[in-house]
């Protein structure tokens, strides 16, 4: 959860971390991207600082890190496993793609040397300095861990440092104090790694003794970890050690990479720009016993509101943002269907970030393996170029511009439903594109005037590669600084510790109804849909909600590392002609400190026809109650769902703008299955089961609802069992795709257990190339009693290469046992082509079963 502003600011004026000063430093040396109005600011970096090598920072590196091997399996570090990871990259086709690294997570380490130097576990590891040369012989690079300070078990032994007249006491700081993150964070044991004082001159030495016994073994990387300020420590400060280890690398004479982590605090980039190739963001992304795959799609996709605080702060001369590993493989194992892989590597080559996998390198599958070796994708990585972000919300969309000319656009949809995504070039500064390249697929997709819309299957992505013609005025924009606004409650005003625009902060937005700003006095020339850009300081990612004039409460996760230095977010607001009141606030969560809105154009947006409905704003009946849920929109799921009929959440305002069946996804939290009975309207509740894997992670679930034209009221609740917590409820259109179309064939088997077979035409001139079904739903609709179907047929399913004018058959397999003969459904359904290229979203009508 974001830490206090009171212990920030405490951190900030404490003389230990800072001596005299007191300010947030953001320096201007860094290459800065902004999207201003329809304008991309550039400014030129600066020549390398110390540290960072062209050799081997010039791009991020592509390889694979051990540890998320190791969260799955307490005995995986071990000298022959590794050296199997190398083997197994070298007989790969990763290694002719450029993945060269293989990097030894924490654990590899016991003991000290005479001279205080971490030694290798003999148990583990019988001769790192072999196992390093064969990772070499493989044509790789090796990596390797550490952290700062120096372990107790040496200040104990007391030796003389090499190369010194000094003691390692003698370079302790006095007091004595933890010396990482990690030693700060545990209070029994908060003196097992001490901070050095680097005022003494066998301090430098000391860090130079480690790096060279590293060079002495061909290490090519170092992981400096539990670096703080960051991890949520904000009490220590290990700046100057890593000012020390970029110098000793340097006097090694062996370029090696060094990335700090994890989580660093923001404030202090001229540090982390100068001294090191890359940082951390973010928290860990692996489940590590959370749930029991490698990661999922909760932990995966908060690096795209991570990423939101760092993007202006990353190039070849500063350092790059290492999101952490990619988990590509079978999606069993990983926890990300291929879908959400696909989408994970986009994110991850728009931000230049790092890219290396997780996992057992000879386990990814083939569909694994096409996505890592797409060599377009990966030259977007390695472009030098990363990308901002244009828009944001659960349907963020991403550009870098390149030197040339030629931008990479990616755009994503958050939702669990296919969706429609569209990027207006004038948002990007030009007028059309005269061509639009389909990175993924490799194909060029021709001219493009005004814009570019998708149908993007639920969690998935598009990248194009945009060339640009002639060019657009700026839209206007008029900013509004949230301390100009009305606070309630306890929100108040402070002034900005940072790099705030407005220079002054709003805070204590959230944890209760009454803690909020209204910023008045927005005024616009017509009614219509604008770009409103938030810019909000948070340390880790946090949800603000927004209310237009006192309309639907819409909530917006914003990242950063820092409260002192805001990062923004676009996310589209509907304005009324003259003057408007927004209000901002989380009314149950930790909300980010608010420092301006600027609204941005003339309020021509299209409406996307999605509506999100968090839980914990909608009416709590009986015992329902809500409870913090660090992953969950809004930060907040409902709970006691259940147990007794109205104990339940009610949706009373959800609005559509016609009659007909929409997607609805479900975000729900809950570790195995239990029930959700829905009720719309007046109509008959339905029944849910609904199976998770996390008692602390959402999962998400699409199923179609019958609503009428206007507002809606939608309960949910448990019955009379304990339901799953819910985080929220998102409502949005059927998605047909242009050229592809799904039918039912024909039905065999018992009523009670179902075979249908399916197909999908192709409509259009072209060949689709690997058709599947993503996903199907049945909602009962009439008929006696409550039953869901279940569905045998594992997703996605393989429909395969389809011809022009052709059609390919599959078969859907289902059980109906404990559902009536008069039992009729209601069915939802997404399938895809093309890598997503082509995608649909489709419900049905009362399908008989």
């Amino acid at each position: 959860m974001p830490y206090t502003l009171e212990s920030y600011l405490a951190a900030r004026k404490s003389k230990t971390r800072f001596g005299t000063s007191t300010r947030v430093t953001v320096p201007n040396r860094f290459r800065i991207k902004l999207f201003c109005c329809a304008s991309l600011l550039v400014t030129t970096a600066l020549p390398q600082a110390l540290g960072q090598s062209t050799n081997v920072a010039a791009q991020p590196y592509l390889g694979w890190s051990s540890f998320s091997s190791q969260t799955q399996s307490s005995g995986f570090l071990n000298q022959t496993n590794i050296a199997a990871q190398s083997d197994a990259l070298r007989s790969s086709v990763l290694e002719e793609h450029g993945f060269t690294y293989i990097n030894i997570d924490d654990g590899w380490q016991k003991g000290y040397d005479s001279s205080g130097r971490p030694t290798p576990n003999s148990a583990l590891f019988t001769d790192i300095s072999a196992l390093i040369s064969h990772i070499h012989q493989n044509g790789q690079k090796a990596g390797i861990y550490w952290r700062p300070g120096v372990a107790q078990e040496v200040v104990q032994a007391n030796p003389l440092i090499s190369g010194s007249t000094q003691y390692v006491k003698d370079i302790l700081a006095v007091p004595h104090a933890p010396g990482n993150a990690f030693a700060a964070s545990d209070a029994t044991t908060s003196l097992s790694n001490l901070k050095i004082d680097f005022s003494q001159s066998g301090a430098q030495l000391y860090v130079e003794s480690i790096v060279n016994l590293f060079a002495s073994w061909g290490v090519d990387y170092i992981r400096l970890d539990g670096v703080a300020p960051g991890s949520g420590v904000l009490t220590v400060d290990n700046q100057e050690e890593v000012q020390a280890w970029a110098q000793a690398i340097s006097k090694s004479g062996r370029p090696m990479w060094l990335t700090v982590s994890t989580g660093v605090e923001l404030g202090d980039f001229s540090t982390w720009g100068s001294y090191s190739n890359a940082r951390r963001i973010g928290a860990a992304i692996e489940c590590k016993g959370s749930c029991s795959t490698l990661t999922d799609w909760a932990l995966t996709s908060e690096r795209w509101f991570d990423l939101i605080g760092w993007q202006n702060f990353t190039s070849a001369q500063t350092g790059w943002n290492d999101l952490g590993p990619l988990e590509i493989g079978v999606p069993a194992s990983v926890g990300l269907s291929g879908v959400e892989q696909q989408s994970a590597i986009t994110l991850w080559a728009m931000a230049n970030a790092p890219i290396y996998v997780g996992g057992d390198i000879s386990a990814i599958d083939t569909d694994g393996t096409n996505l890592l070796t797409n060599d377009e994708v990966i030259g977007v990585d390695q472009s030098g170029e990363p990308a901002t972000q244009l828009a944001g919300g659960l349907t963020p969309v991403w550009v870098s511009a390149p030197s040339n000319g030629v931008f990479y656009v990616a755009l994503f949809n958050l939702n669990a439903f296919p969706a429609e995504v569209t990027v207006r070039w004038k948002d990007l500064g030009f007028l059309d594109a005269l061509n639009v390249r389909d990175v993924w697929n490799r194909k060029d997709l021709g001219p493009s005037k005004q814009k570019f819309s998708s149908v993007i299957l639920g969690h998935g992505a598009r990248l194009l590669r945009v060339s640009k013609s002639g060019v657009v005025d700026p839209q206007s924009s008029q900013s509004y600084p949230a301390f100009l606004g009305k606070t309630h409650g306890k929100t108040a005003f402070i002034r900005c510790p940072g790099a705030c625009a407005s220079g002054h902060e709003v805070v204590k937005l959230g944890l209760e109804k009454e803690n909020y700003v209204d910023i008045e006095g927005v005024s616009v020339e017509k009614s219509g849909i604008y770009r409103m850009k938030i810019d909000a300081a948070t340390y880790g990612p946090s949800d603000l909600f927004y209310q237009p004039n006192g309309g639907a409460e819409i909530a917006v996760k914003v990242g950063g590392s820092s409260f002192g230095v805001p990062s923004n977010t676009i996310v589209p607001v509907f304005l009324k002609s003259g003057e408007n009141t927004i209000r901002f606030t989380n009314p149950t969560g930790v909300a980010p400190y608010l420092d301006l809105i600027t609204i941005v154009g003339n309020g021509d947006l299209s409406d996307s026809h999605i509506g999100v409905y968090d839980a914990e704003v909608g009416v709590l009946e009986g015992n329902a109650t809500h409870t913090p849920c660090e992953y969950c929109s809004g930060n907040t799921k409902v709970i006691t769902l259940g147990g007794k009929p109205d104990n339940d959440v009610l949706f009373d305002n959800v609005v559509v703008q016609a009659d007909g069946v929409y997607m609805m996804e479900i975000d729900f939290v809950a570790q195995g299955t239990r029930p959700l009975w829905i009720k719309v309207n007046h109509e008959k509740p339905f029944q849910l089961n609904l199976t998770g894997d996390s008692d602390s992670l959402p999962a998400s679930m699409v199923i179609p609802v019958a609503l009428k034209q206007g507002k809606n009221s939608i309960t949910v609740g448990g019955g009379k069992e304990d339901g799953p917590g819910v985080d929220k409820i998102v409502i949005g259109p059927s998605e047909p795709a242009n050229h592809l179309a799904m039918g039912l064939v024909s039905r065999k088997g018992t009523s009670v257990s179902r075979v249908w077979t399916l197909e999908l035409a192709n409509l259009g001139n072209e060949a689709l190339q690997a058709a599947q079904v993503n996903s199907f739903a049945f909602v009962q609709v009439s008929g006696q009693g409550s039953c869901q179907p279940a569905i045998l047929t594992g997703f996605p399913i393989a429909v395969g290469d389809i011809p022009a004018q052709s059609f390919k058959t599959f078969e859907l397999a289902m059980d109906f046992s404990g559902c009536s003969s008069d039992a009729r459904f209601n069915t939802s359904t997404s399938y895809s082509a093309d890598r997503g290229a082509v995608a649909a979203g489709v419900v049905d009508v009362s399908l008989e079963p």
